[in-house]
């Protein structure tokens, strides 16, 4: 039988202002080891801290853009568009836009606090 998520946990994001990450299905909401869905919402002018995660990691831009920094460059990602980033990268994500950003991540496997190697 399917299993209904009836809705999402909300975690606390790291980063220069608030940002809403609702995850539905991780290690949180739904015990999954192998697999992280959340939607994010960061508002204009969020940044986090870089980090090299373990895991690969798929960004579907729903509204406005996220920018993706990496070692030599970077890539706005809109609406419309996605990124992946694979273990071991060095990357920084953004929503340096008026609009801010609306995206779903999906983190192979799970986003974890002990896997993600933030730089603080």
């Amino acid at each position: 039988m399917p299993t209904l998520l009836a809705q999402p946990t909300i975690i606390e994001a790291a980063g220069n202002k608030p940002k809403r990450i609702e995850e539905y299905a991780g290690r949180v909401n739904s015990n999954h080891s192998n697999v992280s869905v959340a939607r994010m919402v960061s508002p204009a002018g969020w940044e986090e801290p870089g980090q090299r995660p373990e895991f690969e990691e798929i960004t579907v831009v729903l509204k406005g853009m996220v920018r993706v920094e990496y070692d030599g460059g970077s890539l706005e990602v809109r609406a419309g568009q996605a990124v992946v980033a694979y273990p071991g990268e060095w990357i920084r994500y953004s929503s340096p836009e008026p609009e801010g950003a609306e995206y779903i991540a999906v983190c192979l496997p799970a986003f974890s606090p002990d896997t993600v190697h933030r730089d603080y």
